[in-house]
């Protein structure tokens, strides 16, 4: 693949055979952000485990101590009092069965995350096929199918991001953007790498986390000592 001249000299500054402390792979990562937009920087960690296997997945949430750098748009299934607390609690869109047909058939998609009440995934299971492949589908495991829809908005709007094991064995997860200090992004990347090592089955073998690495939206990657998680 070929690259263009900004992320070439953006690579120069990395030495791409170095594991860099968390701190200085930031500011590294931050660097290597020239795009014309505010750009995301993104945690990418390799793991030992297998995917294949139920005991060991991955897959939870965990509230970002400086937020994502994004303002995240919130849909919510519920129904009687559940819908007002929603609305009170800052949701952007809420409602019920009538919203399946409006995404469904007229493929409305104006939300990023979507929480649903214990009683509404039965409706909500009638989206799978939409909401499933792009990663939208509510989940106990991720705090967004909850009776305390009021909480999880909270969480949501002040930064929670979901992480999950890909089929690849990888976990992507966004710890903030390029215009965020180099401390905001360290402590963000701690809070998620607390979460991860919390969720680490007990059937892990060997070194859980293989290898870690840092990058911008549009930049070169940026490695992290791995070896002691």
């Amino acid at each position: 693949m070929k690259h263009g001249k900004k992320y070439v000299e953006a690579a120069k500054a990395i030495d791409r055979t170095k594991q860099y402390e968390p701190i200085e792979a930031m500011e590294l990562a931050k660097k290597a952000a020239t795009a014309k937009f505010d750009e995301t920087i993104e945690v990418h960690i390799r793991t030992s485990l297998d995917s294949r296997h139920a005991d060991q997945q991955v897959r939870g949430a965990v509230v970002l101590p400086n937020g994502t750098g994004r303002s995240v748009k919130v849909l919510v299934f519920a129904k009687g009092a559940k819908l007002d607390e929603a609305q009170a609690a800052g949701a952007d869109h809420v409602g019920g069965e009538e919203l399946i047909p409006k995404i469904q058939n007229e493929g409305w998609l104006d939300f990023d995350v979507v929480v649903a009440t214990p009683d509404m995934m039965g409706v909500v299971g009638r989206l799978g096929k939409v909401l499933g492949p792009k990663g939208l589908m509510p989940n106990p495991k991720a705090g967004t199918v909850t009776m305390d829809v009021e909480n999880a908005i909270k969480d949501i709007k002040a930064g929670k991001v979901e992480y999950r094991l890909d089929k690849a064995n990888i976990i992507h997860v966004p710890v903030g953007k390029a215009s965020f200090s180099a401390e905001q992004l360290t402590e963000n990347f701690d809070a998620l790498i607390a979460a991860l090592v919390k969720a680490k089955p007990a059937t892990c073998k060997g070194q859980y986390m293989k290898s870690i690495s840092v990058a911008p939206t549009m930049g070169p990657g940026v490695k992290i000592i791995a070896n002691r998680y």
